[in-house]
């Protein structure tokens, strides 16, 4: 058979589940914090600001609820893939059983580029947040130490990018700490997330405590701004919007690549990952709220909107609590994006398709140290280099091709496996077509996740016609390197199919 339509079947899974190295050390409370943990953070601490400033404005609040409500869809359609196959892996393993090797290397792509990216992402948050906190503390931090190498300028509507003598010494610092906890354990890492996890939620609840008094109901007029062209404003900049921030939700997503190291993954792992996305919904639109009633939004395109805020509300020991909690709740972001993106690599290399060092296991502390010390420097490398003005774009594209996948295997697995216990069941039940069965839930999944990417996929388009290839180069880079990777490592050395292992078709 052709390598890139080889599948795994449910039999190699059980068989891959029983002989997994891991240990399974994690409950639905462990699980929902973990997923709360990695979610809550980069969304409102850093992009809530340019989403707002530059598309949306206060309508944000809608644009959080349509990225919300894709969200949900896709959460209830993991939800039953983790019922049915407690693995590790997420969306990479889900693509290996309905669709094939090579779209399984594809998502396994994808999710680097999501989880890297973001871990990106919200580092830089935290170099805004740490910096902002110095100087409060009367400590100055230079500009070369805390910006990236890559600054991107606006003039006359292109975009152009400038190198400079600079390195992002705190972002790039607080991802090799998150990296080098993780390689102590799980349990000890996530007990000291479970208390981070509490202080964030916490500090945020002060914002709007304190906030509520600070705002000006006139910074919410008009809710939805004039359209201004492209998708700047009025609807299309909701989706914009909503297309940006949809990065901010993958937290919940980390939820199910923890199913091999879940103690009873079947019941716990829907659990947590539907808790942890209504939670967090709810928690961003009530920040969001406050944060655009308490400063003009049009001045919310920074690294730590936040910041700006508590700063205006003129208080200043609220403002270093504020900023404190950013800095550390970024870091429960960190390990939560680190710790899922190590786990998709270990099942990879698992299969062969990445070198076996990704799966190598510390003697002492049983966890995947090297593959976890080498992505946690990638992406170090990669916050210090790169602006965030570019990051959240192709987190987002990531994040919904390899969502979309997850809902199409949920209706693959109905049609293929349909007595297969299954302890959650997607709701709202589906129609057949031709004897197909077709799910309302992972269909509706799959229509929102087109929408959070057209206006990406537009705004590419529009910017190359505007003499701006760099977002567009910069994902075919990356497609290229992925293409380069499987071909000549991957399909090589993939473990499928060779005798003496079950379930290959």
């Amino acid at each position: 058979m052709p390598t890139l339509k080889r599948r795994k079947t449910l039999e190699r899974l059980r068989y891959e589940n029983s002989t997994q190295r891991l240990k399974r050390t994690l409950g639905p409370l462990q699980l929902t914090v973990l997923g709360v943990g990695s979610t809550i953070g980069a969304g409102i601490y850093v992009m809530t600001g340019t989403a707002a400033a530059n598309y949306a404005g206060p309508s944000i609040l809608l644009s959080f609820i349509v990225a919300g409500v894709a969200c949900l869809f896709t959460a209830l359609s993991y939800a039953e893939l983790a019922s049915v196959m407690p693995v590790s892996g997420s969306a990479y393993t889900y693509a290996y059983v309905s669709m094939g090797e090579g779209w399984a290397w594809a998502v396994g792509w994808l999710l680097l580029l999501e989880y890297g990216v973001s871990c990106a992402g919200v580092a830089a948050g935290f170099s805004g947040y740490a910096v902002s906190l110095a100087q409060d503390l009367g400590l100055h931090v230079p500009k070369a130490l805390s910006s990236t190498t890559l600054q991107i300028a606006t003039q006359d509507g292109g975009r152009s990018v400038m190198a400079g003598w600079r390195f992002d010494l705190p972002a790039a610092a607080a991802i090799l700490a998150v990296s080098l906890l993780l390689v102590v354990g799980v349990r000890e890492s996530f007990r000291i997330n479970a208390g981070v996890v509490f202080l964030k939620v916490g500090v945020l609840v002060l914002f709007v405590a304190f906030g509520i008094r600070h705002v000006h109901p006139a910074y919410w007029v008009p809710f939805i701004p004039p359209h201004a062209g492209g998708f700047h404003y009025g609807v299309p900049g909701i989706f914009r919007a909503a297309s940006i921030i949809f990065f901010a939700y993958v937290g919940f997503e980390a939820v199910s690549t923890a199913s091999a190291e879940a103690r009873h993954p079947r019941r716990d792992v829907p659990v947590g990952i539907v808790a942890a996305l209504l939670v967090c919904t709810l928690v961003y639109m009530v920040v969001a709220a406050v944060l655009i009633g308490v400063v003009p939004w049009r001045l919310l395109d920074v690294a730590d909107p936040l910041a700006i805020a508590v700063n205006a509300m003129g208080e200043p020991w609220l403002a270093i609590c504020i900023k404190l909690g950013a800095v550390i709740g970024l870091c429960s972001v960190l390990l939560g994006l680190l710790y899922a993106q190590s786990r998709i690599f270990y099942a990879m290399a698992e299969d062969g398709l990445l070198p076996g060092l990704f799966s190598r296991l510390h003697g002492h502390f049983q966890t995947p140290w090297i593959g976890s010390l080498l992505l946690g420097l990638l992406a170090a490398i990669a916050t210090a280099v790169l602006p965030i003005d570019i990051i959240s774009d192709l987190v987002s594209l990531g994040t919904a091709s390899a969502f979309g996948i997850v809902c199409l295997t949920v209706i693959w697995m109905r049609n293929t496996a349909p007595d297969v216990p299954r302890l959650f069941r997607v709701p709202l039940g589906g129609f057949k077509v031709r004897g197909v069965w077709v799910g309302y839930v992972p269909l509706l999944g799959m229509a929102f996740c087109l929408v959070m990417v057209a206006p990406l996929c537009v705004d590419m388009i529009l910017a190359l016609l505007a003499g701006d290839p760099l977002p567009l180069l910069l994902l075919l880079g990356y497609a290229v390197c992925g293409w380069a990777a499987y071909r000549f490592y991957g399909h090589r050395h993939s473990r499928m199919g060779q005798d003496g292992v079950p379930g290959m078709r």
